[in-house]
């Protein structure tokens, strides 16, 4: 497996997923909502729990072997000044900027409307941990905390 053909599977199917509104996938378990991308020997699929406050899991398959994985927990900290489908907004404005720039990992924030988005990691796609967040006026109202890697069989 290629380590940079996997990076650009990753941006990929992240932009063509969550943020581009990509294909749903039956849910893999009771009450998760599923989305899913495919090309060639890679598979993607991001599963998750929940709406405004939610948890979720990313996982990538090469010749349907698991080979990358990153998991996240995210809430509204504060609903009288932003809440889910604001919050959803914001990401889905802000995420496909850096997609467009190869990536997916954080150093990157963007004003979008009334709100800046900021996403900040430590590692590479091969182990990371990183957190993204929403500010209202310089104070945080949503939080994300993600972290992943590599899997070995």
């Amino acid at each position: 497996m290629d380590h940079a053909e996997l990076h650009e599977f990753i941006v990929e199917a992240k932009a063509a997923t969550y943020v581009g509104g990509g294909a749903t996938a039956p849910s893999s378990r009771t009450g998760s909502h599923d989305l899913q991308y495919r090309r060639g020997d890679w598979a993607y699929r991001d599963s998750y729990f929940g709406g405004t406050d939610f948890l979720g899991q990313e996982i990538v398959w090469w010749h349907d072997e698991p080979v990358w994985v990153m998991n996240y927990y995210g809430r509204v900290l504060d609903p009288s000044a932003i809440d889910g489908a604001r919050a959803g907004h914001v990401i889905r404005t802000a995420l496909p900027a850096m997609y467009r720039e190869g990536r997916f990992l954080g150093g990157f924030s963007m004003e979008v409307d009334l709100y800046r988005y900021a996403d900040e990691s430590e590692g590479d796609h091969q182990s990371f941990v990183g957190l993204e967040r929403i500010l209202a006026d310089g104070r945080e109202v949503y939080r994300m905390n993600y972290h992943g890697g590599l899997v070995v069989p």
